[in-house]
């Protein structure tokens, strides 16, 4: 598979260097200028036809460059505008300072604006590249905006915003719409600045997409199809049901079992052939009464695994929900170093106090999937977790790195990220897949898609997906077993 994502989602770095590479291949910058402010200037006539005055606001940058154009649009149209400015205007520099000096506008002090009834705020303080906490006036002029509710419109991203991580830094508006220019960046997505952007539109204006692909990386993008559905298995009409791969769910203990089956009959929905549900003699019966289409097979200890693993034919397996901590899981997760294994919940958990004896068992060809929440990756990858300098997306690479694995960092803004640096932001999942048992339904449909041939990386991302898929299928009130029940194959 290509390392290099389709739709890739751009980081501020990487944007100015497009806008670099674009002025250098002899695109007139100032008009990329000109066509984003016009842009800018036509959404907020579009989604604020009533406003009484359209308050802009200029930061020192070419965001304030991009705010000047659109506040010389707006009052050319009629509309009644007013504009404010963060530090010297006088100091702007290039394509700023020439917007600017297009506009007419007599600008004031941004610590002088006062929220007026019929306001619409147009946010071209900062915009994405924004690398350290907004200053103290910024931070005092965020608190006015959000406590009167001014409507905000932000140009690229709500100024308070990184936009490589998502974060809020010190302070962050509140906007309710925001236009960005040619793509998408990883804030964008990523939590909280999802939530903070509002609706969000990518407006095209000129940059050649040979510019853009050749300078993007090419690794982050959001978790759609286009991202793995190359890797999808072809459909054959000539099958059987081995083809299709054979799944194994370990169980917990008799009164622990039914994450387990919730796991095997998503891995059956997802599309594996067959599923066996392996479980302790003691818990046969518990299991046997509530599975039909799912087998089972008794296993209490590393040795009765062993024999069984003499079947070649059992290549993935889920180990994790409602199993139990300790020796017996770490015991089982060393006899599977060569299949493929999605390891959740307790089985994660076996492992805190040594996580590296789990990266040390997976090497070569990526064939374990971890799907760690906060606190579990927190525990797996404590240096990385708590290093506050980097965001989602780079503790989910970083991660992948280490433990040679996919790994699903879960959460509203679940990212998937595979050892060689892929990471794909997940935004399909309703709030509402937050229940228990969910995660159970997760581990047992990136299982299905590990038994039927899909690479690690594809598999955790397609699961992830198909879970969004099946939870706004399932609706509001969902219980786990009702997800499961509307899982869907590819």
């Amino acid at each position: 598979m290509s390392k290099h994502l389709s739709d890739p989602l751009l980081t501020p770095a990487e944007m100015a260097a497009v806008d670099a590479a674009a002025a250098a291949s002899g695109i007139d910058s100032f008009g990329l200028m000109e066509r984003a402010g016009a842009a800018v200037a036509a959404a907020a006539l579009r989604h604020h036809p009533g406003a009484l005055r359209f308050v802009v606001l200029c930061g020192p940058g070419n965001n304030g460059g991009d705010a000047y154009v659109a506040a010389r649009h707006l009052q050319e149209s009629g509309a009644r505008v007013a504009l404010f400015h963060l530090g010297d205007p006088s100091r702007l520099k290039g394509d700023a300072a020439r917007a600017r000096a297009g506009c007419v506008l007599q600008g004031q002090n941004l610590d002088l604006y006062r929220p007026e009834t019929g306001d619409v705020v147009i946010d071209g303080l900062f915009g994405a590249g924004l690398g350290r906490e907004v200053p103290a006036d910024v931070r005092a002029l965020i608190g006015r905006v959000t406590e009167a509710a001014i409507p905000v419109l932000a140009i690229d991203l709500p100024s308070g915003l990184d936009g490589r991580t998502g974060k809020v830094l010190g302070a962050a508006f509140r906007a309710r719409n925001t236009i960005t220019f040619m793509t998408r960046k990883p804030g964008h997505l990523l939590m909280p600045g999802r939530e903070l952007c509002g609706e969000l539109e990518v407006f095209d204006i000129g940059i050649p997409a040979r510019i853009v692909r050749a300078e993007a990386g090419g690794i982050i993008a959001e978790n759609t199809p286009d991202a793995w559905k190359r890797a999808l298995p072809a459909e054959q009409l000539e099958t059987h049901k081995y083809k299709r791969g054979h799944l194994v769910v370990f169980s917990g203990e008799a009164d622990k079992t039914g994450a387990a089956r919730m796991s095997a009959i998503s891995g059956l929905k997802a599309g594996a052939g067959l599923v066996t549900i392996a479980a302790p003699r003691a818990a046969m019966a518990a299991n046997a009464a509530h599975v039909t289409a799912v087998m089972l097979h008794a296993i209490d200890d590393e040795a009765d695994l062993g024999d069984w693993l003499a079947d070649k034919r059992l290549q993935t397996f889920v180990l994790g929900p409602g199993f139990g901590i300790g020796a017996r899981a770490r015991g089982f997760v060393s006899a599977l170093t060569d299949r493929h294994l999605v390891l959740d919940a307790d089985g994660i958990s076996s492992f805190k106090d040594d996580p590296q004896q789990l990266f040390d068992l997976f090497r070569g060809e990526p064939r374990l999937v971890l799907t760690p929440h906060e606190g579990e990756f927190a525990r797996l990858f404590p240096d990385i977790g708590g290093d506050e300098a980097l965001g989602k997306v780079d503790k989910a690479i970083a991660a992948a790195r280490r433990a040679n694995a996919a790994v699903i960092y879960k959460g509203a803004d679940t990212v998937i990220a595979a050892p060689d640096g892929r990471a794909l932001i997940n935004t399909n999942a309703p709030v509402w897949l937050a229940t228990a048992g969910s995660g159970d339904v997760l581990a047992g449909i990136i299982g299905g898609l590990l038994a039927q041939g899909l690479p690690a990386f594809e598999a955790a991302a397609a699961g992830v997906w198909l879970h969004g898929e099946a939870g706004r299928r399932a609706g509001k009130g969902l219980t786990a077993e009702e997800l499961a029940a509307v899982v869907l194959p590819l």
